[in-house]
């Protein structure tokens, strides 16, 4: 994470985070019931295969579970409230939160108005703000409309400014993750997406249709793939064989119905669909194999001696891939214990945070699969000590 993060991560946070994980993932399985594939698969960036996938290559396994679990013990989750202010009282500690109860995102300043009091504390788990392009844009001004966003339309960043406001301190804003692996052909993050997050980026190539050569180390951390593919200023192409799209058939068969994976049974064929040079493409694929059978190095850095197979094994599948806005590492400063801290390091009394919305865990990009970790790890830690805190006066 380090690696990837720049060095910019928080060391106490990763701590917190390394040495928990273990524990929040058993959680799932012992407390929810969750389930996961019998492999350890390997994203961009890692340098071994370490990561654990559910049945449906998504976190809304974990997330079912957990609402499950909630609902079951009396909880109530309430949709359609968007959150507009935290409050504090005489004693400068966070009491409750204001908001508009009803409100829909295509209606501004649709919904009533209404004050919840916190007993205790409040948890601020408002997510990242792939969605608010004018926020975005104030951070990196090339993330404009233009550039789509595999998010939700909730994904914005009202929650953040809340805590903003009342002196939280803003780590690592302007640090913004594109996903390389997102599909040019569909909207937001669909099954091509995922197809090329699972089949295409560990199995095989990224190539350059102007050219018909590789462009990156295609097990790179995010922010290198997507710098690469940006700086060819269009499209690439994804390709792997019959071998390496069974890593995730269930998305291959939705995408080969739409059009958003192409199948060959010629690498002349494919190349002739994108526009590519044949003979360099052929020539391109032929290097590499050789590379993978033989144990040579790879240009780009690629470790070709960690389990990679030759693409020898027609048919062939491809896949246009444009970066998409994806995650934001930075938001609010937070201490190993989960509590929001202010400009001075402080922490803000009965205010505590946890996911997306905080800042410098990781640092310039984040590695695949540890977004939901640190949600588990930081979110068990915030709800834990949430519990524990005196009741408050609510203003």
């Amino acid at each position: 994470m380090r690696n990837a993060g720049g060095g910019l991560n928080h060391p106490e946070l990763l701590r917190v985070m390394a040495d928990q994980a273990a524990e929040a993932i058993a959680w799932t399985r012992d407390e929810l019931g969750g389930t996961y594939l019998d492999r350890l698969d390997r994203f961009g960036g890692h340098s071994v295969a370490r990561c654990l996938t559910t049945r449906s290559h998504s976190g809304k396994d974990i997330v079912k579970a957990q609402v499950a679990r909630l609902r079951k013990l009396g909880g109530e989750i309430r949709t359609r409230c968007l959150m507009t202010d935290l409050v504090t009282n005489a004693e400068d500690a966070v009491c409750g939160v204001r908001l508009r109860r009803g409100h829909r995102f295509s209606k501004d300043g649709s919904g009533s108005e209404w004050r919840i009091a916190a007993a205790r504390a409040v948890v601020l788990a408002s997510g990242g703000f792939s969605s608010d392009v004018e926020f975005r844009k104030r951070q990196d001004p090339r993330l404009d409309a233009s550039i789509g966003t595999t998010n939700h339309p909730g994904a914005t960043v009202e929650g953040l400014i809340a805590a903003l406001k009342i002196g939280a301190v803003p780590v690592h804003l302007s640090w913004i993750q594109t996903g390389p692996w997102a599909c040019a052909d569909e909207l937001g993050y669909g099954k091509g997406s995922r197809f090329a997050s699972y089949s295409i980026y560990p199995t095989g190539i990224l190539v350059d249709p102007a050219t018909g050569r590789r462009i990156v180390n295609e097990w790179s951390d995010r922010r290198t793939r997507s710098d690469a593919i940006i700086a060819s200023g269009h499209a690439c192409v994804g390709i792997t064989d019959a071998a390496g799209a069974r890593q995730d058939l269930q998305s291959l068969e939705h995408c080969l119905k739409t059009g958003k994976v192409r199948q060959f049974e010629t690498l002349t064929a494919l190349a002739t669909e994108y526009g590519m040079p044949a003979g360099t493409l052929g020539e391109t694929v032929r290097d590499y194999n050789r590379r993978v059978l033989e144990g040579l190095a790879d240009p780009f850095g690629k470790p070709l001696d960690q389990g990679l197979q030759a693409l020898m094994n027609p048919p062939f599948y491809a896949i246009r891939l444009w970066p998409k806005v994806h995650y934001t590492p930075g938001g609010v400063g937070i201490d190993a214990k989960a509590r929001v801290i202010d400009l001075y390091g402080r922490p803000i009394r009965g205010l505590f945070a946890a996911g997306e919305v905080c800042g410098g865990i990781h640092g310039a990009s984040r590695l695949g699969s540890c977004a939901l970790t640190e949600c588990l790890v930081f979110g068990r830690i915030a709800g834990r000590r949430a519990a524990t805190q005196p009741l408050r006066a609510f203003n």
